[in-house]
């Protein structure tokens, strides 16, 4: 099973272009990075630079808006993500765990849905979607 862990860190909604961690949280981080990567659990990972230097797109009525920054209402953001491949939901909460966290972040533990998790109308509905996504380069 894949599970995404994302991570949230508070005030980063707000943070001006370039805004980037400290060296030392960096090291932390590329340790438990590391540890992900020698379990051989880690798929991917990344650092997504703040809202400010992004867009939303939002929709309605067939409609797409673009809203720059600041995002009204908006009092978290994702700063990055990794993705794993794990046994189960508790296994990726053991991980999220020893993420080497500063107090204003939240790592977020998401399942992320196989085809096998959809019903059977929704299945039909990307008939040919699986074959692509499982012959990724």
């Amino acid at each position: 099973m894949r599970f995404m862990m994302l991570m949230v860190p508070k005030g980063y909604e707000t943070a001006a272009p370039g805004t980037q961690p400290d060296a030392a949280a960096v090291e932390r981080m590329m340790k438990y990075n590391e540890a992900l990567q020698q379990a051989g659990v880690l798929l991917s990972l990344d650092g997504l630079h703040p809202p400010s230097v992004g867009a939303r797109v939002t929709f309605s009525n067939g409609q797409a808006k673009v809203i720059q920054v600041p995002f009204p209402g908006v009092s978290e953001v994702v700063g990055g993500y990794w993705m794993l491949e794990l046994g189960s939901l508790d296994e990726a909460i053991e991980w999220a765990k020893r993420c080497p966290a500063g107090d204003n972040e939240t790592v977020e533990v998401r399942k992320v849905m196989g085809f096998e998790d959809f019903a059977p109308d929704v299945q039909a509905a990307s008939a040919g979607f699986k074959e692509k996504h499982d012959a990724k380069p």
